[in-house]
């Protein structure tokens, strides 16, 4: 059985290729908005390098938001289109929630943060638990700005982070704990281990319903 994973929410795009034992294949890249022409031909392509055909594909696993319109669109209308035309398993997985569990655990909270549009973050907030990340609060849509404001202790913060982005929260000291870029990169090998863990527990979505995770901007109070 193999499962296929993609995520376009974001210009970070990729797909990866997963048995269930091992990822027998990975791609991420940065699109310049180029979704639309560059998604298809990945998949086709880390298929024909992982040599897995098509028909060997039992489920997908996409990744649904919050991030880009136009990113989220292209990829949830390809998984959809896939789903039907080779009768898959289909599986949706928040992206925080991708790039949340693909950090290292430690005891510090987390902020995950990925590209919104109109230069804003969408933020998931996470604490370790019995070994595994898991959300604290419901994600937010906010400014850098407004995330520095919101961090009054400690916080280990990973993401799509900009270079001004980087900066605003540097000011922060020691409260703002950034991670490299090399661990913000969200990975879709970690949404194909999360897609199969749902996938084998059962946990499925119906094509007909699925639809792409937005956020609304958050009017809570600093604290």
């Amino acid at each position: 059985m193999t499962l296929l994973a993609i995520d376009a929410s974001t210009r970070n795009t990729g797909i990866a290729i997963y048995n269930g034992v091992h990822v027998v294949y990975e791609c991420s890249w940065f699109s310049e908005q180029f979704h639309s022409v560059e998604l298809a031909p990945a998949v086709e392509l880390g298929l024909h390098r992982a040599g897995v055909g098509a028909k060997d594909l039992k489920a997908l696993a996409v990744a649904i938001g919050p991030g880009s319109y136009t990113g989220l669109r292209i990829g949830l209308a390809l998984a959809k289109g896939l789903v039907f035309a080779r009768n898959l398993a289909l599986v949706s997985v928040p992206t925080l929630d991708v790039l949340a569990l693909g950090q290292p655990l430690q005891e510090l909270p987390m902020a995950a943060a990925l590209q919104a549009g109109r230069g804003r973050l969408g933020v998931g907030w996470y604490h370790a638990k019995e070994g595994a990340w898991h959300a604290s609060a419901a994600a937010e849509l906010m400014t850098a700005a407004e995330l520095a404001e919101r961090i009054q202790r400690p916080t280990y913060v990973c993401g799509e982070l900009s270079e001004e982005d980087r900066a605003t929260l540097g000011r922060k000291y020691k409260n703002a704990v950034l991670a490299s870029p090399a661990w913000s990169l969200r990975r879709p090998a970690i949404l194909a281990e999360l897609g199969w863990q749902r996938w084998q527990a059962g946990e499925l979505t119906d094509p007909a319903g699925l639809t792409p995770l937005y956020l609304q901007a958050s009017n809570a109070v600093p604290q």
